[in-house]
C-alpha cells in the first residue's frame, strides 16, 4: 500500500507571509518617499556645478568671454556669431532640468560675477527650491 503524503503550504502560513510582507512595505515605504525630489535636485545640482559649468568654462576658454544672455546656453551647442574662437560644440546635447525644463542662465550675473546658472526647480519659478550656482 503506496501512500502519496503531498505537502503543500496551509492558509494560514499564506496568510503569514503576507502579513510579513505587508509589514515590511510599511516599514520601507515611508523612507522611499521623497527620495525620488532628492535625486531630481542631486541631477540638478550636477549639471549646475560640474556638467554644465564644464563646458561653460571650455567656451570661455575658448573665446574669452562666457555667452551672453541673449546667446544663452545655446552658444554651447551652435558657434553664435560674436564667437571669436568656437571650437564646440561644448556639449553633446541640449539638457533640460530634471523637472523638464531649460536651465536659466545669465551672464553677467547678478550673484556672481561672470554667470549665474540656475534651475527653477520643481515649480518652475523663482523660489526657495531652486538649484543654484551661487551658494
Amino acid at each position: 500500500m503506496n501512500l502519496k503524503i503531498e505537502k503543500a503550504f496551509t492558509l494560514v502560513e499564506l496568510m503569514l507571509v503576507v502579513i510579513i510582507i505587508g509589514i515590511l512595505v510599511a516599514m520601507v515605504m515611508p523612507k522611499m518617499s521623497g527620495r525620488s525630489e532628492d535625486a531630481r535636485k542631486t541631477v540638478a545640482k550636477a549639471d549646475v556645478e560640474m556638467n554644465i559649468a564644464t563646458a561653460l568654462k571650455l567656451y570661455e576658454f575658448d573665446n574669452g568671454v562666457f555667452p551672453t544672455t541673449e546667446e544663452g546656453l545655446d552658444a554651447l551647442y551652435v558657434a553664435p556669431p560674436s564667437a571669436r574662437n568656437w571650437k564646440g560644440p561644448y556639449m553633446e546635447k541640449r539638457i533640460l532640468d530634471p523637472w523638464g525644463k531649460s536651465y536659466q542662465y545669465k551672464s553677467p550675473g547678478t550673484h556672481r560675477s561672470d554667470y549665474d546658472l540656475f534651475s527653477l526647480g520643481r515649480d518652475g519659478i523663482e523660489s526657495t527650491d531652486d538649484v543654484v550656482n551661487w551658494e
